[in-house]
């Protein structure tokens, strides 16, 4: 059968424009990250409230999580090569581990102060501190509504990671607001609510951190994808003609992208040239069938 001359999409390419896209999300999120740190310190300090001085430093390890999100969507950008001839989408979830253990990290940091700062009699924080916190909760969700989407569209586990370590920004200084005000009505002997609310919100923290790790190193033990993905891949390679039913259907995901073995059934009494053209076929089906499959490995089974 002759080749033709048609152009066939390259679903490297694809994956790399992905990332690409995922990378410039991370790098907004970096931004605001920063601006925000810095705003909720200076507040802390000055407005005598610790729970805002922790949001700061959760904030700061946002930006450590979101650079490693953004170096690792670089990285799994970068095509295959003969060292690596699976391409390095095993970069991409393995950034989710960092990711999820520098949310743990920060929930064990953040828990142990919060308790010292309990002990310690202190001043109760001043009322605009409440004005900084509303504000960045409304930018933190914001933040995380947009990278969640950007990750789920481009099935990127670590940009969604970076958007559960906005939401958990967005909750512990949810926390802080209202330990801040409880202490503001409160009036003495209430000035450690800030530091009660900071505790409470290490253990949202932590559970993200767990999740986000759980779910990161399924992908790195190559875990089964969602029952869709593989659905789809068996009905794309059961309409290819000459195909009479599908047999082993094993699919990973690396990266945002995935990698499949088919086994296909065809006529027994098929010469050798036309199943080897069947599988050809099945294989430019599914990279062309939108379900971001990287490569397919065919293998024809005689009925």
């Amino acid at each position: 059968m002759a080749e033709t001359s048609e152009a066939k999409p390259d679903p490297y390419a694809q994956a790399a424009e992905a990332a690409l896209r995922g990378a410039r999300a991370a790098v907004l999120g970096i931004c605001a990250s920063v601006a925000l740190a810095v705003i909720k310190i200076l507040a802390g300090v000055i407005g005598n409230a610790y729970a805002l001085i922790a949001d700061g430093v959760e904030s700061i390890l946002d930006v450590f999580s979101s650079l490693v999100v953004w170096g690792s969507l670089r990285i799994a950008a970068a095509p295959p090569n003969e060292r690596y001839p699976y391409g390095y989408g095993r970069v991409e979830p393995l950034a989710a581990l960092v990711a999820s253990l520098t949310l743990l990290a920060a929930a064990v940091g953040i828990a142990i102060e919060s308790v010292r700062e309990i002990v310690t009699p202190h001043h109760a924080p001043a009322s605009f501190t409440l004005v900084v916190l509303v504000g960045v909760v409304i930018v933190k969700g914001i933040m995380f509504r947009g990278l969640a989407r950007a990750g789920a569209a481009i099935g990127s586990q670590a940009l969604q990671g970076d958007a559960v370590h906005h939401r958990a920004d967005a909750i512990t200084s949810s926390a802080a607001f209202l330990g801040i005000l409880i202490a503001r009505i409160g009036g003495p002997g209430y000035e450690s609510a800030d530091d009660w609310a900071a505790l409470i919100a290490c253990g949202v923290i932590a559970f993200n951190g767990v999740r986000l790790f759980r779910s990161a190193l399924t992908e790195v033990l190559d875990v089964a994808p969602p029952d869709e993905i593989a659905a789809g891949i068996r009905k794309i390679a059961g309409s290819v003609a000459g195909v009479a039913e599908i047999d082993k259907c094993r699919v990973r995901k690396s990266g945002i992208g995935y990698f499949v073995e088919l086994h296909v059934v065809v006529d027994g009494n098929l010469p050798v040239r036309v199943g080897h053209t069947i599988a050809h076929q099945v294989k430019d089906s599914l990279l062309a069938g939108g379900l971001g499959i990287l490569d397919a490995a065919i293998h024809i089974e005689p009925t």
